[in-house]
């Protein structure tokens, strides 16, 4: 170290903190040291130090210096000299004739946790004391201002702290590296810097500290289970209640070996209430930890500029609590557009040597970061039939053995839907007959309903099922096919899995039926049918939203709908399906190539598919041959007989329509060759023409309205001609 000369004042100085130091109080024994959780020992030590440094800050600022009440506004000539006689980098309150002592020793049990999880020296435990105090006792603010030399600085800034705990030059200037981004207390944000005021570009050692809220809480002895409200984390406790884990035996004992071995990762990959976060629990408890869960995608939703922060936040809290990582919803990080995003969250997990439990539906990409560590992937599928038929009866007692394996036939719930849904039903029948009432079996279908994941709406019309089997008119055979769907549909758990056929096949196991047939023919009609008798939602999906220009968002499109559709289940209807589901052609250039990606894409996820799909087309020529051989069933609809004809004509009136009994419906049948759309949309327009008239609907509004059905066909059909029709 290189000195100045001495100066008169620095003489002066010297003799004034020999005198200050006989001078200083003694402080009482119950103020340097107290049980508790707040650090009363440390804190006592502290004020001995500020009690030194309040004499020296008289001879430094010179005698009289607090009785300006306009110090800091302005600067003489007496001012400007002593600051001038001042020596460069000298803590100017600490005695530098004996080093300080440590502010934390071994009795301050949380700063020595705290400094063991991080990795923290001494001399940034003693920075945290400093910056705590303000936090015990608000009179740690008037005195933090009376040694900085201003009323408005409250906080300490880096220079006082500095100032406290260097005793030379050269320790000053050592101890900036702690208040540096890389340091451990700046990286795991256990303190904060800010300017004061804020964008005030205010020099380093201006700049004030803040220990974090949460690293408040610890040290003062909380419990570190409160977070903020809005935060993206939160904390289970070691012992609290776990529902049963969907882990298989081996995976019981396996599981927790692996996360024993410190930095490993767990990948748990399941659709959402497979029960991930039941497991990631139950490894937490085996291990005797917390379980700290973040969400990533709430964190992006709260800012992307924020989430680098986040991240780290996340890690230190894992950290503080020696907890398990769960990290839900990981899924938000594997979007190619959230790339950045997924480097930050990694480098954040750079710092964290404890487990780690990563749970999504998509599968994982290991980055480096992971490749370096103990990883283990674990797939959460739905439940079997069987398995589900036992969670309905746990979940929903009181109903019949068969009325439960109706409902775990029907809906491929996840253990989490199950539990909500049984739940929903309970409300449902306190709400109908009080406390003690029994579900009906009606009420669960309902539940059931309700609880399937609506997310189809994005890129699926939901269509509500209104219409049963007797107002469906089809060939005998047709029909029978229809039947046979339904019973496959319902019989399916019994076949695929008490019969053993699912271990039999690795793909295939979906229900795909092909509709083909003119249009207005029946096909949406027995969608309808088909979801109304099995009690399940109908979606029709929407293909402008499906197919887009771009390569591969037709292909991220598809996924999202049968991904969705796995629990939604809903029967997928594609109508129009020859638009999506057409014949491969021979490589002419990149668009034929691209076009061949996407209907191999297709047939893999209809081959991965186990739900029911519904494929509808008007040119069953036009379909690749590939998606025949795939399909359950291929239903033909017929243009519609005279006799069939008849029945439509019979089964369209409503009851409570009024309509004359004298109408020709027999001859309509045997002289217009139309479809039953044909035929649904002339009832319609004749009920409206009725209604203007105020009359019944009458021989004449099917005139009216036969005419205009055929000019949108593209054919005439003027009165004479219609007349003549009905009167052969």
């Amino acid at each position: 170290m290189v000195l100045l000369p001495c100066s008169p004042a620095c003489v002066f100085r010297d003799e004034k903190m020999a005198e200050a130091k006989r001078t200083l109080p003694v402080l009482s024994e119950s103020a340097t040291g107290s049980p508790g959780g707040a650090p009363w020992a440390a804190l006592g030590r502290l004020d001995l130090r500020l009690a030194a440094a309040a004499r020296l800050a008289e001879i430094v600022y010179g005698v009289g210096f607090d009785e300006d009440r306009f110090r800091g506004l302005h600067l003489d000539a007496r001012e400007m000299g002593r600051l001038l006689e001042r020596m460069p980098g000298l803590p100017p309150l600490a005695d530098d004739s004996a080093r300080p002592v440590p502010l934390i020793d071994e009795q301050d049990l949380r700063f020595v946790a705290l400094g063991q999880r991080f990795g923290l020296a001494a001399p940034e435990l003693d920075i945290l004391l400093v910056a705590l105090a303000p936090e015990v006792d608000p009179r740690y603010e008037r005195l933090y201002a009376y040694l900085q030399d201003d009323v408005t600085r409250k906080r300490p800034s880096v220079d006082l702290i500095l100032n406290l705990l260097a005793a030379t030059a050269e320790e000053k200037l050592a101890g900036r590296r702690h208040f540096l981004p890389a340091s451990p207390l700046l990286r795991h944000q256990l303190l904060q810097l800010y300017e004061d005021p804020p964008g005030a570009h205010a020099t380093f050692l201006t700049r004030y500290c803040k220990v974090d809220e949460g690293i408040v809480d610890y040290l003062l002895g909380g419990d570190g289970t409160a977070l903020h409200p809005d935060d993206c984390l939160t904390v289970f406790p070691a012992d609290h209640r776990i529902a049963e884990t969907p882990l298989t035996e081996t995976q019981r004992e396996t599981m927790p070996r692996l996360l024993a071995e410190g930095r490993a990762v767990l990948h748990l990959r399941g659709v959402s209430g497979s029960g991930r976060r039941t497991v990631a629990a139950y490894l937490a408890r085996r291990s005797g930890r917390d379980l700290l869960c973040f969400d990533p995608s709430r964190a992006l939703v709260r800012g992307e500029e924020d989430f680098p922060g986040i991240c780290r936040r996340a890690v230190r809290e894992a950290r503080l609590r020696e907890a398990l990582l769960y990290v839900a919803e990981v899924d938000a990080l594997l979007d190619d557009d959230r790339e950045a995003r997924l480097r930050e969250f990694s480098q954040a997990l750079e710092d964290w040597d404890g487990p780690t439990v990563l749970a999504g539906e998509l599968p994982w990409r290991p980055l480096s970061l992971y490749r370096a560590r103990p990883f283990a992937r674990v797939e959460l599928a739905i439940p079997d039939f069987a398995e589900r038929a036992r969670l309905w009866r746990r979940e929903a007692t009181g109903l019949s053995a068969e009325d439960l394996e109706a409902v775990a036939a029907r809906f491929n719930f996840t253990p989490g839907q199950i539990r909500a849904a049984a739940h929903s039903a309970g409300q449902s029948a306190r709400t109908r007959q009080g406390v003690g009432a029994r579900i009906q079996a009606g009420e669960l279908f309902e539940a059931c309903r309700r609880h399937s994941n609506q997310k189809l709406g994005d890129l699926a019309r939901k269509i509500d099922p209104r219409h049963g089997w007797d107002d469906i008119v089809l060939p005998a055979d047709a029909l029978e096919q229809l039947r046979e769907v339904c019973r496959q549909a319902v019989h399916r758990p019994l076949v695929l899995g008490q019969w053993g056929f699912e271990r039999k096949l690795s793909y295939g196991k979906g229900l795909n039926v092909l509709f083909s047939g003119p249009p207005g023919t029946g096909k949406t009609l027995a969608a309808e049918v088909i979801a109304r008798d099995l009690g399940l939602d109908l979606y029709q999906i929407d293909l402008s939203r499906v197919v887009s220009k771009y390569i591969g968002e037709t292909e991220k499109n598809l996924d999202k709908i049968f991904t969705e559709a796995r629990t939604s289940n809903a029967i997928l209807l594609f109508d129009e399906a020859d638009a999506l589901f057409g014949k491969r052609s021979e490589v002419k250039d990149a668009h034929d190539r691209y076009a061949n990606i996407e209907t191999g894409y297709l047939l893999q996820k209809m081959e991965e598919y186990e739900g029911i799909a519904i494929l509808a087309t008007n040119l069953r020529g036009n379909l690749d041959e590939a998606f025949i051989r795939r399909m359950s069933f291929c239903v033909e609809f017929p243009f519609p007989r005279e006799e069939e004809r008849r029945l439509i004509w019979e089964k369209i009136w409503p009851s409570q329509a009024p309509r004359r009994t004298d109408l020709p419906l027999e001859r309509m049948a045997d002289r217009f060759e139309i479809s039953g759309g044909n035929i649904k949309n002339i009832a319609l327009a004749a009920a409206f023409l009725a209604a203007h008239d105020g009359a019944e609907i009458a021989v004449r509004h099917l005139l009216r309205a036969t005419r205009r059905e055929y000019q949108k066909m593209g054919k005439i059909l003027d009165d004479g001609d219609f007349r003549e029709r009905m009167d052969e």
